[in-house]
């Protein structure tokens, strides 16, 4: 799945319990570029037995199956070694925070429309294209829920990010996005020559950082323009002055 013609072309696996939506999706990919179906599966245990069987790039996975559900079968598909991408595809509108967290690429809405399935598998091109290269890849992209859909925020648009329990907190100009993640693990995926973590709870776009001030009493504050000045916590604090030589 990682040669050049599968990064043009997705093979993939269709996941349905309904009959008229498996017939439906692949009318819909009959006419979408790029898009190769091997497979139909109408159950979570089926779906796994063809991944492994047809090791497909993409799956259009339904959200509520019997026995085994869409979030269940992604779970299991993302343990894989070469996990496809997954594009869930629903007529419920609110599993899109459990969605992003299992990483899917997008969260389509039934009645699909052949223009919004296609945006979704434009994306999971864009997706395998990126990682095509080889050497580190960074995260260039975040998908947060909004409303029925999930909206893509480009890193380079967000300036700050806080923690909130299980849950972190996306500054994108005047606007915030809350998305299920936790801080270490969104660190860990964030180039560092772009972001610094300053807090146990606060990660900063370097170059969003005007200044670093000393409080006095070894007490050390980032300056930004779009806010208050941040207070580094001392366990953060000597990773932070190097940016200016100290």
């Amino acid at each position: 799945m990682s040669d050049d013609t599968t990064i043009r072309t997705l093979t993939t696996l269709i996941v349905d319990d309904e009959p008229l939506a498996v017939e439906r999706l692949q009318v819909i990919c009959a006419g979408i570029d790029h898009i190769e179906v091997k497979g139909t599966a109408s159950d979570g245990a089926s779906a796994l037995r063809l991944v492994e069987a047809l090791k497909p790039d993409l799956v259009l996975l339904d959200m509520t199956m019997p026995e085994m559900d869409g979030l269940t079968v992604a779970a299991a598909l993302g343990k894989l070694e070469n996990s496809p991408a997954v594009i869930f595809v629903t007529a419920h509108d609110n599993f899109a925070v459990e969605a992003f967290d299992l990483e899917a690429i997008d969260y389509v809405l039934k009645p699909v429309t052949a223009e919004r399935l296609q945006r979704a598998i434009g994306r999971a091109l864009d997706r395998r294209r990126s990682g095509a290269g080889g050497g580190e890849s960074w995260l260039r992209e975040f998908w947060v829920p909004h409303r029925s859909e999930l909206k893509r925020i480009p890193t380079a648009d967000v300036w700050r990010i806080d923690a909130e329990r299980d849950y972190v907190r996306l500054h994108v100009g005047d606007h915030s996005f809350l998305m299920l993640q936790t801080i270490a693990g969104l660190e860990a995926k964030l180039d560092p020559d772009e972001f610094i973590r300053v807090h146990r709870s606060t990660i900063l776009k370097r170059g969003e950082i005007t200044g670093l001030r000393h409080e006095g009493m070894g007490v050390w504050c980032a300056e930004m323009d779009h806010c208050e000045p941040i207070r580094i916590g001392r366990t953060y604090l000597a990773r932070v002055k190097s940016m200016a030589g100290r």
